[in-house]
């Protein structure tokens, strides 16, 4: 009986360990799952832009210490969140929830800015809101130490956590990206807001928004290293979001895009909002002390036809 005990408990504790294993590597997993285990590609495209008007302009900005009133004065000056979300739409919102950072560490979005985009989508007659993200670190961890899961379903929103079941294998028609697994929600949507952080990278000099839709895909994104620039354009070709909402109340100057030391953050309590993706990408650069015009994924999707670097041309207004 003793030994039947002691087989019962070597199978039990077996079972939890390679649960926790499991657990621990699900960041692993979908950062460097291989293509070739999903289903077979479907074609499609997914532009969520709204059409131009202009009566407002394409980027503005709007500095307050109060994160929540800086959101609300940038977006009343692009056209306040009724331009964007239509009664009964379904709206997904793609934050920077990639490493398992806390919120003061400006390696994620900042959670107050998430919640309150929700609450708004909601206010505005969104019939559903979905946050979601696919991590490089763990997800479960990531969702939780970034404040996101809890502020995002405490406004209202479905928060996601990204499973294999919800890849669906796409044709990005990029010169780079072509197959590749992308995350269902950020497909099957109505809307799509994109709401990055504003960080250093060690690869492309600056990771904002057009790098946050690397979030988007499954699969061994580590191989889209060796072109990054080249695969950022596909993705921003590929993805191109009815609204860009820039976090830049705290910027990673240094040690992107992970983070870490909260000497490398400097508060600047800003947020940026725009229907032109490059625009928002040149302006939120410039808190990096950089130049848009040297940042080669940026030139090169100005040449792509994606957006200016020139955020003037646009139209850019700044909220006092």
């Amino acid at each position: 009986m003793n030994m039947m005990k002691r087989r019962d408990f070597i199978r039990q504790t077996g079972k939890a360990a390679a649960l926790a294993a499991l657990t621990a590597g699900t960041g692993w997993f979908f950062y460097n799952r291989k293509d070739e285990t999903y289903e077979v590609p479907i074609l499609k495209d997914i532009d969520f832009e709204i059409s131009p008007d202009s009566g407002f302009p394409g980027l503005t900005l709007a500095r307050d210490e109060d994160h929540i009133r800086a959101l609300h004065k940038a977006l009343d000056a692009i056209g306040s969140i009724k331009r964007f979300i239509k009664t009964g739409e379904k709206v997904t919102i793609k934050p920077n929830i990639g490493w398992d950072r806390a919120p003061e560490q400006a390696a994620t979005t900042n959670p107050v800015l998430v919640g309150e985009m929700v609450r708004l989508c909601l206010e505005a007659g969104a019939g559903e809101v979905i946050v979601s993200d696919v991590p490089c670190n763990d997800a479960r961890r990531t969702f939780i130490r970034s404040g996101i899961k809890e502020a995002a379903e405490k406004a209202g929103a479905k928060v996601f956590l990204p499973v294999d079941d919800d890849f669906i294998q796409v044709d990005l028609k990029g010169k780079i990206l072509t197959r590749w697994p992308v995350l269902r929600h950020f497909i099957q949507t109505d809307k799509f807001i994109n709401m990055p952080i504003v960080k250093q990278h060690s690869l492309c000099t600056c990771t904002i928004g057009m790098k946050n839709l690397y979030g988007i895909l499954g699969g061994a994104r580590n191989r889209l290293h060796q072109q990054i620039d080249e695969s950022i354009v596909d993705l921003a070709a590929f993805c191109r979001p009815t609204l860009v909402v820039v976090d830049a109340t705290r910027v990673l100057m240094r040690g992107g895009p992970t983070g870490g030391s909260l000497s490398d953050v400097e508060i600047h309590n800003t947020v940026l909002c725009a229907t032109d993706q490059v625009a928002a990408d040149a302006r939120s650069s410039e808190f990096l002390n950089a130049r848009a015009e040297r940042i080669s994924h940026l030139t090169l999707a100005e040449k792509s036809g994606l957006g200016k670097i020139d955020y003037n041309f646009i139209g850019y207004k700044e909220v006092s």
